[in-house]
């Protein structure tokens, strides 16, 4: 059988140690330390290029429309959940831009902890309830096609950024 999640799962684990970090540096802010709004920018620098652009792209654009292809294989249906939940943590990282925008410590706080929190539980729901959804019901052919799209999407967009640039942790 073909695995054409653990790539995505692993993209994952960067996304989780970003999550980490932004975390570690909320909790500093909260005991007092200068707020530094390099960092919140190589934050959301991250989040639009490497989680957005990147990963979601290859959940978006690729998974959840091979899965709705053959949705009548699917025990229920959560990508409308899923979509709906990429589109929240995309208004935390606009309320992480304003903040920033208005020097508003609490505004960056609030939102990049929403956005951690949201995440870590979006993340735990498609690593352990979809991502095997989707490996059962897709065909090997469709895995094989999956496969390859992310291959093509991986080319594409690493001719525009460097995707290894986006980790900064």
């Amino acid at each position: 059988m073909k695995n054409i999640t653990q790539i995505l799962s692993d993209e994952h684990q960067i996304i989780l140690k970003v999550i980490d970090a932004v975390y570690s540096e909320c909790a500093e802010l909260e005991k007092g330390k200068a707020l530094d709004i390099g960092f919140f920018q190589k934050t959301i620098d991250f989040i639009k290029n490497y989680a957005d652009k990147f990963h979601h792209a290859k959940e978006e654009d690729i998974l959840f429309k091979a899965m709705l292809e053959n949705v009548e294989h699917l025990h229920c249906n959560p990508i409308s959940v899923m979509l709906h939940e990429h589109d929240e943590d995309r208004t935390f990282v606009k309320g992480i831009e304003e903040g920033i925008s208005e020097n508003n410590r609490s505004k960056i706080i609030d939102n990049t902890l929403g956005y951690g929190m949201l995440l870590r539980d979006h993340i735990y729901k498609e690593d352990n309830v979809l991502y095997p959804m989707a490996e059962e019901a897709l065909s090997d052919g469709q895995k094989d096609v999956v496969n390859q799209k992310y291959t093509e999407i991986e080319s594409l967009l690493n001719k525009e950024m460097n995707v290894n640039d986006l980790i900064f942790v």
